[in-house]
C-alpha cells in the first residue's frame, strides 16, 4: 500500500511538472543571441583564408622543416593557372615571407617556338621543363642532371649521382582539384623530366587506368605533345567548321595545323634545353618630362632677378619721361 501511494504521488508530480513546463513561456524555442563575451573573444581567420586564396592546412605541412635541420630551406614547386598564363615557381618559406628562387611562365614559351595554346596540358609540361632546367642551370647542376631528354610518357624519377644530390622540392598545387589528368600534373611531369627530384605517384598523370592501376605511356605521351588538342581540331573541322574557326582562331592566325603539333612541341623542348635562361625585356628609357612647376631659385638668383627687374623699370621710366618732354616742346 505504501509503495502504491508513493508511486501515484510521483506520477502526479511528474504530470504537473510537464504541464507547467509546456505552459512556461521560457520553454519556447528561442535562437540564442551572441552576447558581448562572444565578440570579445572572437578571433578572425588569416586574411588569405578569408579571401579563399590559401589552404593553411596544406601549407603548414608543406613548409614545416625537421627540427634537426638548421638554416635549411624547404623548397616547394608551386604551380598556378590563370586564364591566359601558367606560373611555375620554386619557393621557400621564411618568417618574413616566401622567397622565390626561380620562376617560369607560359608567356615565355613563344620565344621557344610555341605559337599558340599557352594554358593546356602540353604547355604546362613545357613550363615545368623550363623551370627545372633554369633552376639547375642557376645552381650549376644542369650538366650533371639532364633529366629525361626523350618524353616517352613513362614515369621518371631522377637518380642521385656520386657528387651532388638532386634538387628536391615538394609539389604545391594550391586549391585546384587534383583529379587524374589535371594540368598541374603536366607541369609536374615537365619538372621531373627536367631533372628535379619531386616526390610523386603516377596515379594522377593523364592516361592512368584506374581499373588496371597502371599508366598508359602512349596516352600520356599524346597529351604531352598536344595530341588531344589535335584530335579535337580535326573533329571540329569535320563536324562544326564555324566553331573551329572561332575556337582555334589563335592557331589559324599562326598557320598551325593539327598534323604539325607534335613536331612543334619537340622543337620547343629542344629549344628550352638549349637555352633556359631568362631574357630581359627591351624597355625604352623613360622620356624626360617638362617641368610644370617653376624651379625654386636660390637667394642670389632671386636677388639678381630683382635687380634686373628694377633696372628694367627704371629704364622704361626714363624713356617715358623723355617722350613727354618732346611732346611739350
Amino acid at each position: 500500500i505504501l509503495y502504491r501511494i508513493l508511486f501515484s504521488s510521483s506520477v502526479a508530480k511528474a504530470r504537473n511538472d510537464c504541464s507547467a513546463a509546456t505552459d512556461h513561456p521560457a520553454m519556447v524555442f528561442v535562437k540564442p543571441q551572441k552576447k558581448q563575451p562572444y565578440f570579445k573573444r572572437y578571433q578572425v581567420k588569416f586574411r588569405r583564408r578569408r579571401e579563399g586564396k590559401t589552404d593553411y592546412r596544406a601549407r603548414i605541412r608543406l613548409i614545416n622543416q625537421d627540427k634537426n635541420k638548421y638554416n635549411t630551406p624547404k623548397y616547394r614547386y608551386v604551380v598556378r593557372f590563370t586564364n591566359k598564363d601558367i606560373i611555375a615557381q620554386i619557393v621557400s618559406a621564411t618568417i618574413t615571407g616566401d622567397i622565390v628562387l626561380a620562376s617560369a611562365y607560359a608567356h615565355e614559351l613563344p620565344r621557344y617556338g610555341l605559337k599558340a595554346g599557352l594554358t593546356n596540358y602540353a604547355a604546362a609540361y613545357c613550363t615545368g621543363l623550363l623551370l627545372a632546367r633554369r633552376v639547375l642551370k642557376m645552381l650549376e647542376m644542369d650538366a650533371e642532371y639532364e633529366g629525361n631528354a626523350e618524353a616517352t610518357g613513362e614515369d621518371y624519377s631522377v637518380e642521385p649521382t656520386e657528387t651532388r644530390r638532386p634538387f628536391r622540392a615538394l609539389l604545391d598545387v594550391g586549391l585546384v582539384m587534383t583529379t587524374t589528368g589535371n594540368r598541374v600534373f603536366g607541369a609536374l611531369k615537365g619538372a621531373l623530366d627536367g631533372g628535379l627530384d619531386i616526390p610523386h605517384s603516377d596515379k594522377r598523370f593523364a592516361g592512368f587506368n584506374k581499373e588496371g592501376k597502371n599508366l598508359d605511356a602512349e596516352v600520356h605521351r599524346k597529351y604531352i605533345f598536344g595530341g588531344h588538342v589535335a584530335d579535337y581540331m580535326k573533329l571540329l573541322m569535320e563536324d562544326e567548321p564555324d566553331k573551329y574557326q572561332s575556337h582555334f582562331s589563335g592557331y589559324l592566325k599562326k598557320d598551325l595545323a593539327p598534323e604539325n603539333m607534335e613536331e612543334m612541341y619537340k622543337a620547343v623542348h629542344a629549344a628550352i634545353r638549349a637555352d633556359p635562361s631568362i631574357k630581359k625585356s627591351d624597355k625604352e628609357a623613360p622620356k624626360e618630362h617638362k617641368r610644370y612647376n617653376p624651379k625654386k631659385l636660390t637667394y642670389d638668383e632671386r636677388k639678381a632677378s630683382l635687380i634686373q627687374r628694377v633696372k628694367a623699370l627704371n629704364s622704361a621710366g626714363d624713356s617715358g619721361f623723355d617722350g613727354e618732354d618732346e611732346d611739350d616742346e
